[in-house]
């Protein structure tokens, strides 16, 4: 939605209005920010929350549950620490009383020892700068009786202004539709989110990152940036930045130069606009070329450290040593991460344990799931939840190579394609036969790659236990079956996926959880390990929901021949330490003792052979 015209008469007059923005407010904040630290030691207990979305009595229950929230509604955590890594705010009608909730607790905590960290998520940050995509409408009615008349009427008199100017003269029709994008509560929402407003400054003092016992707390992950700033410059910059914006944002606000349902994807588009329009005092020049540069902070982006997603999105191949660096930059072993609803909706750990998911997807309206607590203490992990103070372990992160249906395990889908009925067959122009499997309720379609060699070699089972062995996590799960007296392999066959060909042509792909190029380096070593003589795009396959690679199409790999093949002979392969751990790994006997069924002695030694030249070249 873009601003409101206005005549250009009064633009201009507008341009040269100054500044409203409270000093006085602006020096409380930064003070008070400069005054938190971002590590924490010898704490005691640790609870850990994520994305409440307005979850209130979900929160709460959740809370309670977790020995931090007394039946009378008030903090019982004693020398506790509590943790909400983000996201109080959005589609949630009390996202209010979640931020009230935490607002009291804060008081409560310390006045018992104990302490509660509220660290931005990007939903606060979007609530900031006005990116109110997702604010339902409760959130706004919930500032209905704070909201000032003057504040609609002055800026439906803009509105209205540049409408007229158009032609429209129904008063009634212009009310209604400048209503409906500005529902009631929404000037009133808006004021308490500025930069000077009770919960805009509440807001703005908190961190993004902080460490406690050796364990971080993040909202989206830790991308490369953490380890290139360290844990003080990348809080301190980027909370700067998001400070920054929203004192600039507001002083165009006060000139009446952008109307507060601007949303921030066009605000930097409209400062260029303006600032190109006229002559403008100092401190509208200022506040337009922040707006115009602060647009594209970190805070904002997929690779800053409240979208990122790659802790969760990338194998470990791909992102250990990512990880690793970040974590030892901000002194930390390992990352309690949220941001990301887990496929479970339970408390979720991997990378071996350096990450642990704790986005349960508490708001059961928009993410089906329910609330639950970490809790660490003495250097154990439970879990508490919104059903049942009874503690429960961190299960590891499932293997998922593509959406499954009712969240079926790896283990439960191979023995599905092992052992389900057969319902029906069939062959496309391609060759490629596709067959529907059924078991009890759960249907699922495979593909059906016949050993044409009649040798007892099953190359897609090889690349997929291959696959596992590396956890490189690209391999869809692959079993050996016969069908129709023809031996061969069933490799599962994901629903909602896009080949590479399809993606290219779409321009699709650069909102993945995993980065794609970080992705294509993966698929070209594993290529150059398993001797694949091409991989065409109808081989590269993606799970729409994240743009995960899934790789498939392996009839042609497992050569005798050294070297790589020629499609990769102008590709750099670089071998991160985890691939080196992984390959290193790779000797003779685990090769044979998992690949044995699958392929022949001679075909083994080359992978061993191949393996050694990888590692030689780095």
């Amino acid at each position: 939605m873009s601003a409101p015209p206005v005549a250009a008469a009064s633009t201009r007059r507008n341009l040269r209005l100054r500044s409203t923005v409270s000093l006085l407010a602006l020096a409380c904040i930064a003070a008070t920010a400069d005054a938190q630290p971002y590590t924490f030691a010898d704490v005691p207990r640790v609870v850990a929350i994520s994305d409440p979305h307005g979850a209130y009595d979900a929160m709460v229950q959740t809370l309670g549950n977790a020995d931090i929230l007394g039946a009378d509604g008030n903090w019982s955590g004693a020398d506790s620490h509590l943790v909400i890594t983000g996201d109080l705010l959005d589609r949630g009608a009390d996202s209010r009383k979640v931020m009230d909730l935490v607002m009291q607790l804060e008081e409560q905590a310390v006045a018992s020892g104990g302490m509660v960290h509220l660290l931005l998520g990007n939903h606060e940050v979007m609530n900031l700068v006005g990116d109110l995509r997702y604010v339902a409408r409760g959130e706004y009615a919930a500032f209905a009786d704070d909201e000032l008349v003057e504040d609609r009427e002055h800026w439906f008199r803009l509105y209205s202004a540049g409408r007229l100017a158009r032609g429209e003269t129904d008063e009634a029709s212009m009310r209604a539709a400048f209503d409906k994008d500005r529902p009631p509560g929404f000037f009133g929402h808006r004021r308490a989110f500025a930069a000077d407003g009770f919960y805009g400054a509440w807001l703005l003092a908190k961190p993004l990152v902080i460490v406690i016992n050796g364990d971080a707390f993040v909202h989206g992950g830790l991308p490369s940036l953490v380890a290139e700033l360290g844990l003080e410059s990348l809080n301190d910059q980027l909370r700067a930045d998001v400070s920054n914006y929203v004192t600039q944002l507001g002083v165009l606000y006060d000139a009446s130069l952008f109307h507060p349902v601007l949303n921030f994807n066009q605000q930097a588009k409209q400062a260029s606009s303006l600032a190109a329009l006229a002559p403008v005092a100092d401190d509208i020049g200022h506040a337009l070329q922040t707006v115009i540069d602060l647009s594209g902070s970190s805070v904002h982006g997929p690779a800053g450290p409240l979208w990122y997603r790659g802790n969760v999105g990338c194998s470990t191949l791909i992102e250990g040593d990512r990880l690793a660096a970040a974590l030892q930059a901000i002194g930390a072993d390992r990352v309690i991460i949220g941001h990301t609803p887990t496929a479970t909706r339970g408390v979720l750990q991997r990378h071996g344990g350096r990450v642990i998911e704790i986005d349960t997807g508490m708001l059961k309206s928009s993410y089906q799931g329910s609330g639950h607590a970490l809790i660490i203490e003495q250097d154990q992990l439970w879990v508490a939840s919104e059903r049942t103070s009874d503690l429960q372990r961190v299960t590891p992160h499932p293997r998922r190579v593509g959406y499954r249906p009712d969240n079926l395990s790896e283990e439960n889908l191979e023995h599905l394609l092992a052992n389900g009925q057969i319902i029906s067959s069939s062959r496309d122009l391609s060759g490629q036969t596709t067959v529907e499997i059924r078991d009890n309720d759960v249907q699922v379609s495979a593909v059906f790659n016949k050993d044409a060699s009649r040798k007892g070699l099953n190359r897609e089972l090889a690349a997929y236990r291959l696959d596992r062995l590396l956890d490189l996590d690209m391999v869809p799960v692959t079993v050996a079956r016969e069908i129709d007296g023809d031996k061969g392999s069933l490799q599962y066959l994901p629903a909602h996926i896009r080949n590479e060909q399809e993606r290219a042509k779409s321009g699709r792909g650069s909102s993945a959880w995993c980065p794609l190029p970080d992705q294509w380096k993966a698929m070209y070593l594993f290529d150059a390990l398993i001797y694949n003589p091409g991989r065409p795009p109808t081989n590269m396959l993606y799970n729409m929901e994240n743009w995960q690679m899934i790789l498939a199409g392996h009839d042609d790999t497992f050569g005798t021949r050294k070297g790589r093949p020629q499609y990769l002979a102008a590709v750099e392969l670089n071998l991160t330490g985890e691939w080196q751990k992984k390959l290193a790994e790779l000797d003779a006997a685990s090769l044979t003792e998992t690949l044995g069924d699958s392929l022949d002695r001679r075909r083994i030694e080359a992978l061993v052979k191949r393996r050694d030249q990888l590692l030689e070249s780095n």
